[in-house]
């Protein structure tokens, strides 16, 4: 029986995209937690069937890893934490190559320019060949990685938790430049993904700032604050940027833990508008709006060029909800039970 709340449910393990959805995280400020939303039934209105599902091994305890899925072409590539790097067919499942790097890689992995990087706990790099799994370069940052690498313009551009966003050379693993953002002493467990857009690097920090830098050297090419801290307490100033930017067209939109959503013009960083939200989960964007997992388990619809809230779903308040996916007129989320739920992108019923 399927079981839902004003969507439809299904197994977490779908499809390399489902699969996507799992890359969770967070901290919690207080002992009292309220429960997670109960779910109800209701007549499905979309079929949903699991094409297949792998299992690529989890860690016990539990750690908060930025590991994920990347996806190019007709492949997914996931990575484990023991150091299993794997490329897999999106028709069948089926494995078509297996790396054991015996590193203990914590962020990726990212693909690009024929490469799948990913990073590990003590700060170092390692890059395959995205054809064979062959090991092209190791190399080392010095910090933990806690996202996936952006790769293009024949550079890995990767940020660490110590504020640091390092661009190496794809050819060699070699380190061009590196650029350093102030990291507040108290912060959510988690990095932000840079993007590659033009000639410019962009990612989002635990300060609330999102930095524009030159892909050729590095020099910075506009900052601007999304959520300035304010509060009493350290926890009260939290207002990191965890999730990916996404940048569409001339556009820049992020969104901060305890913050807010906003639209940024890509060449200057101008704030164009500003939606009051808090989100450590992602979102991601389509023509119309802008679709956010806030921090407590609601999803979000903003629209994109006003900044104004279209619909908000709360049917699934405090179930741990992944950063949402886009599939063919749907949202897709993730929660802490392993179960995928479908909204209607134009509006909730």
């Amino acid at each position: 029986m399927i079981h839902c709340a004003r969507r439809v449910l299904v197994p977490a393990a779908l499809t390399a995209f489902a699969a996507a959805l799992l890359l969770v995280g967070g901290c919690a400020s207080n002992d009292k937690v309220d429960p997670p939303a109960e779910l109800v039934k209701l007549k499905a209105t979309v079929r949903v069937e699991k094409a297949w599902s792998l299992s690529v091994g989890g860690a016990k305890p539990e750690l908060r890893l930025g590991l994920g899925v990347a996806v190019a072409g007709d492949r997914a590539f996931v990575a484990s934490h023991k150091g299993d790097v794997l490329a897999v067919s999106l028709a069948n499942g089926k494995t078509l190559w297996r790396t054991r790097t015996k590193l203990p890689l914590s962020g990726g992995p990212g693909v690009g320019e024929g490469l799948v990087v990913a990073g590990a706990g003590h700060g170092d790099v390692v890059a395959l060949d995205a054809a064979t799994g062959a090991i092209r370069w190791k190399t080392r940052v010095n910090s933990e990685v806690l996202s996936a690498p952006a790769i293009g313009a024949g550079l890995v551009v990767l940020r660490t938790v110590d504020g640091r966003l390092h661009a190496l050379q794809v050819s060699d693993g070699k380190l061009v430049w590196a650029v350093e953002q102030q990291v507040p002493r108290l912060s959510l467990r988690g990095a932000a993904v840079p993007v590659i857009t033009g000639d410019a690097a962009l990612c989002g920090y635990d300060n609330g700032r999102v930095l524009a830098v030159s892909l050729k050297d590095g020099a910075t090419l506009w900052e601007s604050t999304v959520a300035p801290p304010s509060g009493r307490t350290e926890l009260e100033r939290l207002v990191d940027i965890d999730s990916a930017l996404h940048v569409v067209d001339d556009d820049v939109y992020a969104v901060s833990f305890q913050g807010r959503a906003v639209r940024l013009a890509r060449d200057s960083g101008q704030l164009w508008w500003a939606h009051d939200l808090s989100s450590f989960r992602g979102m991601t964007v389509d023509a119309e709006g802008l679709y956010v997992s806030t921090s407590d388990g609601q999803v979000v619809k903003i629209a994109r060029q006003t900044g104004v809230e279209v619909w908000r779903q709360d049917m699934l308040r405090n179930r741990n909800l992944s950063a949402p996916v886009l599939l063919g007129g749907q949202v897709a989320v993730a929660d802490y039970k392993g179960y995928v739920h479908f909204l209607t992108a134009a509006r909730v019923h």
